[in-house]
């Protein structure tokens, strides 16, 4: 990375956890995992949910980002790409807190999978019942 000033921050969402780099630059670019943000999510729908923050606080142009993301899945790793990218935003310019938290993207998803329970064949799911 060519500038020692950047900003950090932190996004999750079920088991992805997702750490961003935000770097001032004139490109606006976000990178995952060394690839372009398209090229990683490989779906349009993915990859504009992960820069869906920027474009929301009108911040796109203004910054390059660089993010590292593991666990979960590829929609859970968006959504902790946006929650990252959300976080550096509002370090980094504090008046667009207010839209950000419009948008709920401020906010982590509590939503995970509920753990399996013995004697059930899934979280709630129980055996067939038969009288006789």
């Amino acid at each position: 990375m060519p500038s020692k000033h950047f900003i950090t921050a932190v996004g999750r969402r079920k088991t992805a956890i997702a750490s961003v780099r935000m770097i001032k630059a004139a490109k606006g670019s976000v990178m995952v995992n060394g690839k372009s943000a398209k090229e990683y999510f490989k779906t349009d729908e993915r990859a504009k949910i992960a820069e869906e923050a920027l474009a929301t606080a009108e911040s796109a142009e203004h910054y390059e980002v660089h993010a590292h993301v593991e666990g979960g899945g590829i929609a859970a790793q968006a959504d902790a790409v946006r929650h990252a990218i959300s976080r550096a935003i509002t370090k980094a310019e504090p008046n667009t807190r207010k839209v950000l938290k419009a948008a709920h993207f401020l906010k982590r998803d509590p939503r995970a999978k509920e753990r399996k329970k013995p004697g059930l064949k899934k979280a709630r799911k129980a055996p067939q019942w038969s009288k006789r």
